[in-house]
């Protein structure tokens, strides 16, 4: 096994799977809960995170053949969808409803944005890549080391999060710029993979 090949495939999901950004959303979406409950919520997460990246890792470049669709034209849409989650993201934070709404109690402390933005489309077409390009067997081992490494450290910051998080109570306001920012980074993310994806498709690549 190229160990070097591990070591990228990691440093190339984690850059994807943005750990930092994510705690930032568990911090937000687990407001108010007790430490134990932030903990469960972060294995959780990781655990799905890891479950949709090991899938698309066995069988997404055979899904993607199968539809005709390419990695240029996947990375597009998926920036897009992308940029939309981060457009919601900002409309939150300027929405009517705060976290602790009880009109949205229940939506508030979702994991599904937190999963969709590690598992995104860009992580995706990321794990689909490492295994097309890394995988000389019937098992991409590299791109499936790679994800199981990256979502370990994702988890490790998930759960120092989770014991450094506070109680809920904080100000409003500063639930609502963070969430504003993360929308920005997130739409960032979204047009840079959708540019990127054209490109390659545009020019032949």
């Amino acid at each position: 096994m190229d160990y070097m090949k591990v070591v990228q495939a990691t440093i190339t999901l984690l850059s994807l799977i943005n750990p930092v950004v994510c705690a930032l959303m568990l911090s937000q979406v687990s407001a108010g809960q007790s430490p134990a409950a932030r903990a469960i919520s972060a294995t959780r997460a990781s655990v799905s995170i890891f479950v949709i990246l090991a899938v698309f890792a066995l069988v997404g470049a055979k899904l993607l053949k199968l539809f005709g669709i390419s990695l240029d034209v996947f990375q597009v849409a998926g920036g897009l969808v992308l940029a939309a989650m981060g457009f919601g993201m900002i409309r939150a934070s300027f929405g009517q409803s705060s976290p602790r709404d009880p009109a949205v109690g229940n939506q508030s402390h979702s994991l599904t944005p937190l999963i969709l933005f590690a598992a995104s489309p860009g992580t995706i077409t990321g794990i689909i890549t490492l295994s097309v390009n890394h995988s000389g067997a019937e098992l991409p081992i590299t791109a499936l080391l790679g994800a199981l490494i990256a979502v370990v450290a994702l988890w490790l910051v998930l759960l120092l999060t989770s014991r450094m998080s506070g109680s809920g109570d904080g100000d409003n306001f500063l639930h609502n710029l963070v969430s504003g920012m993360m929308g920005l980074i997130v739409i960032a993310m979204g047009f840079q993979f959708g540019m990127t994806g054209a490109k390659a498709f545009f020019t032949g690549g």
